[in-house]
């Protein structure tokens, strides 16, 4: 008899790796009837991974939209799923253990049956605790194999590690190919390997279609034994995304496997829902690039999942670099050969410290460490002259074993700074804090909710849910939303006559007596007005009209600590810390904010000893490379 091979719709992922948001709760409503009616799927992936955090972030309630969303896949007998970062959480930094443990009681109780638990450095110390407290809350533990492809990722590798979550009690395996790099042979060789293992072990194969390899790899899995393959649907197929449902259900059919059939009157009308939600806003954040498959991503190995916000970050970053560029009279960069630069950086910089596999939030982490490197570097700046201290937790073993080797540089540097490498247990490093965010809430006047999930998102994700409950996210949302939808309109516009082959600039740079002025251009016939170069956080009369000061100064109130990068600053990282005021004394080095920038929180130190003077900005505000952060007398 032909093996059965069931699928999965990754519908969280699909929207992930294609750019930053996911659709709203009522979106998801109007979908999910024709999914299930599509009757192909046994598996709906629903939340989990940034699910519950871009959801903060554009204002809307994660835990509201998780509940209504896995209705009516149990209600129909379609199991739900959900990405788990381990020691992670659903977040881009470790978590507390009783935070680990309520994590998996939410989300049973949210109706997710089954998390897949990953961790990028394929730790099992990380992995294991995982499996044991989704176990306990009544959840399906789906430990992951994070795919790569390195000199010390071997079959034999991912075999021995697959037999120790075996061991451990997971239910079942996932082979997570998170950046489709995955080699076809190779993995059909690891899933053939942990069937003679443990024969009725589930195996479910994740892949990504950029890099070009995942048909040939889906083929390779399913004949190795595979029982679960994930899939997409168009417009949200292939690219940085999965494979077509469509394809993959024809190839396997044709190899003689047993699948279900597609209800295609379904599959369009899940297309158009599709597209109307990219129509709504959704799209607006969906760079063009993204639905193309990249072979280039073989090199550098990133993940579809972060090449989905990475191109939406590169416009910031690359605007960021070229201002500085423009006012120190250099030639702009295009996107094409910033994004070149940051690959073969990536290429340089990941043997460095040490193969952890390129999946939140390692991924992150390297891509961010050659991203900052890239842009050092082009001011004329040092390498690894900017490295966030997640980077450093990384690099250290706080986080876990890293596969590999670290290079001597890094233990040079950590010596030079203090810093000690660690072997311990990772867990150890984080202490229960759940009883910090009870009384706070508590303090707050704010209800813990259903399940005590909202004690658990404000845990995890402090500084969003913050936002989220003041207004200010769905605020900032709204007013970025207005402006893509503005930009998108004047660029149409400006291409609609068939004779105007560029966007006509709105802005231009103008340099007086050696100081520069942002100029904006009108083509209505209003009066244009010149801003000075930078406006701290994008504001200010642009009728004044003074010289930028890009570098620090001795003022009234003492030498100014500059932005060096573009991001939300804080005055604080968590809720052990105590925020700096006007009146604090600093010593020279010591840490007197944040700025989180591409999802990590990089330290901005004290570059003097003094009193700080003034504060110039509210945690959460976004800030601009050399926006006055602190004047420090």
């Amino acid at each position: 008899m032909a093996k059965e091979i069931k699928f999965s719709l990754v519908f969280r992922d699909m929207w992930q790796s294609a750019g930053k948001y996911q659709p709203r709760v009522d979106q998801l409503l109007k979908v999910a009837p024709a999914i299930i009616k599509m009757g192909c799927f046994d598996r709906v992936e629903t939340n989990g991974g940034g699910f519950e955090q871009v959801n903060l972030l554009y204002g809307e309630n994660p835990n509201r939209a998780v509940r209504e969303w896995t209705k009516p896949f149990h209600e129909a007998g379609i199991q739900t799923h959900m990405l788990d970062r381990a020691l992670n959480g659903l977040r881009m930094s470790p978590c507390p253990k009783d935070l680990r443990q309520l994590f998996y009681k939410v989300k049973k109780a949210q109706g997710t049956d089954i998390t897949r638990i990953f961790c990028g450095l394929n730790d099992e110390r990380n992995v294991i605790p995982s499996i044991k407290y989704a176990k306990e809350a009544g959840m399906i533990a789906q430990a992951a194999l994070c795919i790569t492809h390195s000199p010390i990722h071997t079959v034999e590798y991912y075999v021995s590690l697959a037999k120790k979550f075996i061991d451990a009690g997971a239910d079942e395996i996932c082979l997570k190919d998170m950046a489709g790099i995955g080699r076809p042979e190779s993995l059909g060789k690891i899933v053939a390997g942990i069937k003679a293992y443990k024969k009725d072990i589930i195996i479910q194969y994740h892949s990504h279609a950029g890099p070009g390899f995942n048909m040939a790899s889906i083929l390779e899995v399913a004949r190795g034994g595979c029982d679960y393959i994930d899939t997409a649907v168009s417009p949200l197929s292939w690219g940085t995304g999965h494979a077509d449902i469509i394809a993959v259900q024809e190839m396997l059919k044709d190899a003689g496997f047993k699948v279900k059939d597609i209800n295609m009157a379904a599959y369009m009308e899940v297309r158009t829902l599709i597209q109307e939600m990219m129509d709504d806003f959704l799209g607006y954040y969906i760079p063009k690039l993204n639905h193309l498959n990249n072979s280039l991503l073989i090199k550098p190995g990133l993940p579809g999942g972060m090449m989905g916000s990475l191109m939406t970050d590169l416009e910031d970053n690359l605007r960021s670099l070229n201002k500085w560029k423009v006012k120190n009279n250099q030639p702009e960069l295009t996107t094409d050969e910033l994004l070149i630069k940051l690959f073969d950086e990536v290429a340089y910089v990941w043997p460095k410290v040490g193969y952890p596999c390129l999946v939140t939030p390692f991924s992150q982490y390297v891509k961010n460490l050659a991203l900052m490197n890239v842009i050092q570097m082009e001011k004329g700046k040092e390498r690894w002259s900017m490295i966030a201290e997640n980077i450093w937790d990384m690099i250290l073993g706080k986080s876990g074993k890293l596969p590999g080797e670290v290079d001597p540089l890094f233990k040079e540097m950590a010596k030079k700074e203090g810093r000690k490498f660690m072997t311990t247990d990772p867990q150890e490093n984080y202490p229960d804090d759940l009883e910090t965010y009870r009384l706070k809430m508590s303090q707050a006047g704010w209800e813990l909710g259903e399940d005590n999930e909202e004690l658990f998102e404000y845990a995890m994700h402090p500084q969003q849910y913050e936002a989220y409950k003041s207004g200010a996210a769905k605020a900032a949302f709204e007013k970025d939303l207005e402006e893509r939808k503005a930009k998108k309109t004047q660029t149409h516009e400006h291409h609609g006559s068939g004779n105007v082959k560029k966007q006509l600039p709105n802005q231009v740079t103008v340099n007086v007596n050696g100081k520069n002025y942002l100029v904006n251009i009108s083509y209505d016939g209003s009066k244009p007005a010149a801003t000075p170069l930078p406006s701290p956080k994008g504001e200010g009369n642009p009728s004044d009209i003074k010289p930028a000061s890009p570098l620090p100064s001795e003022g009234a109130e003492g030498l100014e600590i500059l932005a060096p990068l573009e991001g939300k600053a804080y005055l604080v990282q968590s809720s052990s810390e105590v925020p700096k005021k006007v009146g604090d004394h600093v010593e020279e080095g010591e840490v007197i904010c944040y700025i989180e920038a591409m999802k990590v929180f990089n330290r901005i130190k004290a570059e003097k000893t003094g009193t700080i003077t003034s504060i110039a900005f509210t945690s959460g505000d976004s800030v601009e490379e050399d926006d006055v952060l602190m004047t420090i007398a």
